[in-house]
């Protein structure tokens, strides 16, 4: 599974999903239960638009989720559009990948 933070140095969570000029973007190998950094990813932000959602999924397009500090409404419609789920974190980078995985495989445990 491939993740993408939104962070503006790859140590804490701290950018919102539609202003992320930086992300830092995660492998996460099942099998052995590791987080692997692959990457910084820049986008080219454009000073007159507010929001640049399609931009950044472009940008991130490989990436099955992408951990943010926030989003809104629209960034949350262009991500699901493109399969992309967004989740809402902040604090540090390796403790919010973490959290997600930990949260993913509880998940898989539970029988409904």
């Amino acid at each position: 599974m491939r993740i993408a933070v939104a962070s503006t140095n790859g140590e804490n969570v701290d950018l919102h999903f539609g202003k992320a000029h930086s992300l830092y973007v995660y492998e996460y190998n099942e099998e052995k239960d590791e987080i692997n950094f692959l990457e910084q990813r820049t986008v080219e932000i454009e000073v007159d638009m507010k929001h640049q959602n399609p931009k950044i999924i472009k940008t991130i397009e490989d990436c099955e989720v992408a951990i943010c500090e926030e989003f809104g409404p629209k960034a949350a419609i262009f991500a699901e559009d493109a399969g992309l789920k967004l989740v809402r974190d902040e604090g540090s980078v390796e403790e919010a990948l973490r959290k997600y995985i930990d949260h993913v495989n509880f998940m898989k445990n539970i029988k409904i």
